[in-house]
């Protein structure tokens, strides 16, 4: 079965994972950055932290909503197994290739700025992103194919009733809120190889995956109450910031988070569903690029933390080199190397149309 391709789902992808560079590149800049192995700087900014308090609430989940939602376009052509395939070449052949090959060389830039003997260390790092989707991906599949089946008919139904109005929309938060006072995550952003982020990953991937499958009802709610959730949510940060010095009770984070996703979402449904030259290119770097984006960080950080700037100096020369770092070694290396498009989760060959805006083509995460 053929579907038209969202394009504000491949919006939403591209400016996550853009957003996402930022904020590693603010980390760099904390007081305690060394305690989650990033290069610190001597000049600290709290100033570059402030707006990352607001965007850190939803950074995360609103990239596993949208892999839930890529999920649903990817079986409108596959069966499970299909599917299955498919993922584990996207996603999991990446994540290998860079738990053993990629995280150790940024590991290496960090122990060479700091003097420390180098050491092959295999592990995560920002990857465990890939990871979880991947295990999302194996749990979901009963669930995948009773819905495709029509075995939760009735289920759906209910829920696409539901979700006609913004108050049953937000009443998902009550499993995002469940979640939280279970885990208690200290702070709530703290979703790197954690319960909690494994869990309200979870949720999020789910959600995703069926807020599509309630057709336009979710996509005509949030956008007909864009402003209504950006509101609440602008209401709810405001608390957090002023009373709660950004880390508030877990309870009104949980729905703050949402209330961000979902006015995003208006938006980009509203003004950004439309087709681009620009788009098509970044759509398939964002991919890759996240997955090289921290050797590239440390890299510059090594290059520009060294001549003591002022940091807001120091941060811009640190995001100009890593945004066009990556940009370099995607555009001249990985999409022009076979075995590295493949390793990169890319297409074994780049197709002889690709781009060509008469074919209808699928959205993929």
């Amino acid at each position: 079965m053929k579907t038209e391709r969202r394009y504000d789902i491949d919006w939403l992808r591209v400016i996550a994972i853009v957003l996402l560079l930022i904020y590693h590149i603010a980390i760099v800049f904390q007081p305690w950055a060394m305690l989650i192995a990033f290069i610190r700087s001597d000049e600290t900014s709290i100033a570059l932290w402030q707006p990352m308090t607001m965007l850190n609430v939803w950074r995360i989940p609103i990239l596993f909503y949208v892999s839930g939602m890529g999920v649903y376009f990817a079986l409108r052509k596959r069966n499970n197994i299909e599917l299955l395939k498919e993922r584990a070449r996207r996603i999991l052949v990446p994540f290998l290739f860079g738990f053993v090959a990629l995280t150790p060389l940024h590991m290496y830039v960090f122990q060479d700025y700091y003097n420390t003997p180098l050491s092959y260390y295999p592990h995560m790092g920002h990857l465990w992103f890939l990871g979880n989707i991947f295990m999302y991906v194996l749990v979901g599949l009963p669930i995948f194919y009773g819905i495709k089946k029509g075995l939760f008919s009735k289920l759906i139904s209910f829920l696409t009733r539901l979700f006609n109005n913004p108050l049953g929309l937000l009443s998902v938060n009550v499993f995002f809120v469940a979640e939280v006072l279970l885990f208690q995550p200290k702070p709530f952003a703290m979703y790197a190889q954690t319960w909690h982020g494994f869990a309200i990953g979870l949720l999020a991937f789910f959600f995703g995956f069926i807020f599509m499958n309630t057709g336009k009802v979710f996509w005509n709610t949030v956008k007909q109450w864009k402003w209504f959730f950006l509101g609440l949510a602008a209401i709810l940060y405001t608390v957090r910031y002023v009373i709660y010095a950004a880390e508030g009770p877990l309870y009104l984070t949980a729905i703050e988070s949402n209330s961000w996703i979902f006015s995003i979402f208006g938006f980009c449904y509203q003004y950004l569903n439309k087709p681009s030259k620009t788009l098509s290119y970044l759509s398939k770097a964002a991919y890759p690029v996240y997955i090289i984006h921290m050797m590239v960080l440390y890299l510059a950080a090594k290059l520009i933390l060294p001549l003591h700037l002022p940091a807001l100096m120091a941060f811009t020369l640190i995001t100009f080199i890593t945004f066009i770092g990556c940009y370099l070694l995607y555009e001249f290396v990985i999409r022009r190397i076979p075995v590295l498009r493949l390793l990169f989760g890319l297409n074994w060959k780049v197709k002889a149309k690709e781009g060509n805006s008469k074919k209808v083509i699928i959205n993929k995460v």
